[in-house]
């Protein structure tokens, strides 16, 4: 009986983690054994980036609702109470981003905030 082998198979998987490795630096896209190991690494960061973007995104969004809260004489802190108090039900990110693009508006929210 003819002997078989895996060679499709096994070929078909190191094609696939050296086409994965693409763009690598040195052996991590060459030889197979560097490549995989580097491939997990990447994996393992990738999927904890994913986390940490979220809190990236939600520092930044505090951050420049901050600076544009004390370009109208109120700190964030006051702006967010005081929008609470208003009944202004407004999360973070549309904030930051009318801080941003339309100035006029986040003044009349600041005005809203600080009259209630």
């Amino acid at each position: 009986m003819p002997r078989t082998t895996a060679t499709v198979a096994s070929r078909q998987r190191r094609k696939k983690i050296l086409s994965a490795t693409k763009g690598y630096r040195q052996g991590g896209r060459r030889l197979i054994r560097q490549a995989q190991e580097t491939l997990v690494r990447a994996y393992k960061f990738a999927y904890r980036d994913r986390k940490v973007r979220k809190r990236e995104m939600r520092k930044l969004w505090i951050l420049r609702i901050n600076a544009a809260a004390r370009e109208h004489g109120l700190n964030y802190s006051r702006l967010l109470s005081g929008l609470e108090r208003a009944g202004v039900a407004i999360d973070r990110k549309m904030l930051a981003d009318m801080a941003v693009r339309q100035p006029e508006a986040f003044a009349s929210l600041v005005e809203t905030a600080r009259a209630a």
